[in-house]
């Protein structure tokens, strides 16, 4: 846990309620947090569930891990330490939009358990969705979209999750996708069955 370094704050609660959003969204707020190695189609199968719920008038956003590192995590690189903060900023981030009814869906590696497991706490119960992309590591390095598998493997990269760092798999995911049979469209499908069943996209 963070350590809390400003002094002399206080806590204002919001005269508009979680509820009071839900019910003018028509829908509940959730965090869609999709996990697995780079490659895998986080990112891709994100933005497609962020277009078919915007299609059916659902309040949605996507943070992806590099554009968030191009702005409110720049100073933040893939050490351990650095890793965690970045997840930790993530989530909090993520708990806000979840907060204010909207269903976010936010594309990060995050390898380590115990930072995903850090986020799930932010959240009320059945709000962090642990969306597991898994897809075998010879899977994602022949697709290797971004070239980073290769100059990991050259040694041009350091620390690069798969190959000289960790990533720690789900244990109890909500969901796991397929992405090494599986098509785009489907996987989402998959996902938007998920949130029907569970109750997120009525209230």
């Amino acid at each position: 846990m963070a350590e809390q370094k400003a002094t002399n704050v206080t806590w204002h609660d919001h005269h508009v309620s979680r509820e009071q959003r839900q019910k003018l969204n028509g829908h509940k707020g959730a965090v869609l947090w999709f996990t697995g190695l780079s490659g895998c189609g986080k990112s891709t199968v994100a933005n497609a569930v962020d277009q078919m719920l915007h299609e059916r008038g659902v309040h949605t956003f996507v943070l992806d891990g590099d554009n968030i590192r191009m702005g409110l995590n720049k100073n933040l690189g893939f050490s351990p330490e650095d890793r965690t903060e970045n997840i930790r900023r993530i989530g909090e981030v993520s708990k806000l939009f979840s907060d204010a009814a909207t269903i976010v869906s936010t594309a990060f590696i995050s390898p380590y358990k115990g930072d995903r497991d850090m986020v799930r706490a932010l959240l009320p119960k059945g709000e962090f969705i642990e969306i597991y992309v898994n897809a075998s590591l010879e899977t994602c390095e022949a697709r290797d979209p971004k070239g980073l598998y290769k100059k990991a493997r050259a040694g041009q990269i350091k620390g690069f999750t798969g190959i000289d760092a960790p990533y720690e798999a789900p244990e109890a995911p909500e969901l796991v996708l397929d992405s090494d049979s599986k098509g785009i469209e489907e996987l989402a499908k998959e996902v938007i069955a998920y949130l029907e069943k569970a109750g997120i996209l009525a209230i």
